[in-house]
């Protein structure tokens, strides 16, 4: 089996690769991504175009040190073309999620596979989530219940827990939403030898 690699600590893609059955070794990418994005913003970059250039620095980055292929991925939230950071603090993650009530926004997920320190495979797909109207109190309640667990995605929360009850409407791929999307992944995966077909 052609190894693979994951640039990257995420919990959340770690967890579907190996859900998806892939074995991998995970690895920090070391890419300074708040550098980079600073950079990329300077330019006017456009918030799916960031996280398509983040994941690709990361694959190739780490490509030029290990065998085989390499993913990086990457994920930014779009909201009007403002794009929206980790937040910090829980008093930033309401702020965010206050900011994004009862507006429609976008998340761009994006992955690279690089062999070698060249990009050979990629793919950008985007979901469009709404926000209901919810209450300040259910919001609050909300903050102090997840606690910290709110600063560890781009959006403050978590879809595949009590974050769902955020939203009143969610066009998109799953794992798109959750910051890995899988099935091109897979495809790609098996036809050059990391997966059995």
């Amino acid at each position: 089996m052609t190894p693979v690699t994951l640039a990257s600590q995420s919990a959340a893609r770690q967890m579907i690769l190996k859900n998806a059955g892939v074995a991998f070794e995970a690895v920090s990418p070391g890419v300074d991504e708040d550098a980079a994005k600073a950079a990329l913003l300077a330019e006017q970059v456009a918030p799916r175009d960031i996280a398509d250039a983040l994941a690709e620095m990361k694959a190739v980055k780490v490509s030029t040190k290990r065998p085989g292929l390499v993913i990086g991925a990457d994920q930014t939230l779009d909201l009007r073309g403002k794009l929206f950071d980790k937040a910090e603090t829980l008093a930033q993650a309401r702020e965010h999620l206050l900011e994004l009530r009862g507006q429609t926004h976008k998340l761009h997920a994006a992955v690279v596979v690089a062999r070698d320190g060249q990009p050979i495979w990629r793919v950008v797909e985007s979901a469009a989530l709404t926000v209901r109207p919810f209450s300040e109190a259910w919001l609050d309640a909300y903050i102090e219940r997840r606690g910290e667990a709110l600063l560890w995605s781009v959006g403050c929360y978590e879809l595949e827990s009590e974050g769902v009850q955020l939203f009143s409407q969610v066009d998109g791929d799953y794992f798109t939403i959750l910051g890995l999307p899988l099935i091109g992944l897979l495809d790609f995966l098996r036809l050059h030898g990391a997966l059995a077909a």
